[in-house]
């Protein structure tokens, strides 16, 4: 009975500890997923430096709509704003202050919706340079869901 419980107990630690793993998302360098190359560490909330998820090590906190310095969420620490579309500076939501714009696909520098303004492509689980999705313009890997304007702040 007790090898039987001891048994049970392992296995519930398993499950837990998949469970855990799999809500964390990771940004990678390059067309990389080696622990190595893991630049970011997202847990749905903060955006960690590296493959950490230690309190001291938060870089960013995002609530949805506004990314925020640290672990903060005071109003005076919002260093972008995002409506789903555009991504502003700070907590402006003036066509003045974007700085990238998002179409599903691409993201442009400033307001602008021109091929030749795209900085930055994300297909799948890659970041390209600019238009491409050539292997060899990929910036970054993702392996889970980061939202756009995290990835964007990480660039």
């Amino acid at each position: 009975m007790k090898k039987l419980l001891i048994l049970f107990i392992a296995v519930i630690a398993m499950v837990c500890e998949s469970h855990a793993s799999a809500s964390v998302s990771h940004l990678y360098r390059g067309n990389s997923t080696y622990t190595s190359d893991i630049i970011a560490t997202w847990d749905g909330r903060y955006l960690y430096r590296g493959n950490s998820t230690y309190n001291s090590d938060i870089l960013y906190t995002w609530d949805g709509q506004h990314l925020y310095r640290g672990r903060s969420t005071y109003s005076s620490d919002i260093l972008y704003t995002w409506d789903g579309r555009y991504l502003y500076v700070g907590r402006s939501t003036y066509s003045s202050d974007i700085i990238g714009t998002w179409d599903g696909k691409n993201v442009f520098n400033g307001r602008s919706n021109y091929t030749s303004d795209i900085i930055y492509t994300i297909t799948g689980s890659h970041v390209y340079r600019g238009r491409s999705t050539y292997t060899s313009d990929i910036l970054y890997t993702i392996k889970g869901r980061i939202p756009i304007p995290v990835i964007l702040i990480v660039m």
